[in-house]
């Protein structure tokens, strides 16, 4: 895939926005959260990152112009050191996964926040109605 092809698959998700950061580095995040980077710089040892599974990131990394991901490697991104790295169509079931594992995460964190701040609100308003001495 080249850049162009990279950056309209991980448009086409929806609530997926771009933005240019470090330099020549395009993020492409879905509720703040970014799921792919795409570095613009063809000179730079990392062309693509993404967020892979535990076990994923484990095979992908024993494979050529693969390895973990500067900086978030222990959190199973993997970088790409080329953008022909791997088959079109691998490559975008990779990319697919990465903003699916991030839009579950961020659905999962927003369910417990509501839940502790109904809690919170619950705790309020007992203490509010106890009787004052």
């Amino acid at each position: 895939m080249d850049v162009e092809s990279i950056r309209r698959y991980c448009l086409s998700f929806p609530r997926t926005k771009e933005k240019l950061q470090w330099g020549e580095t395009l993020c492409f995040q879905v509720e703040e959260k970014i799921f792919s980077l795409l570095n613009l710089d063809v000179s730079s040892q990392t062309r693509l990152a993404f967020k892979s599974t535990p076990e994923k990131f484990a095979e992908l990394i024993e494979m050529a112009g693969i390895r973990p991901a500067p900086y978030v490697g222990r959190y199973h991104w993997v970088a790409l050191e080329q953008l022909d790295t791997l088959p079109d169509g691998e490559l975008m079931e990779l990319i697919k996964n990465s903003y699916d594992m991030v839009v579950t995460k961020t659905a999962k964190a927003k369910r417990s926040s509501k839940v502790s701040s109904r809690k919170s609100s619950q705790r309020k308003a007992e203490f509010s109605r106890r009787p004052k001495h």
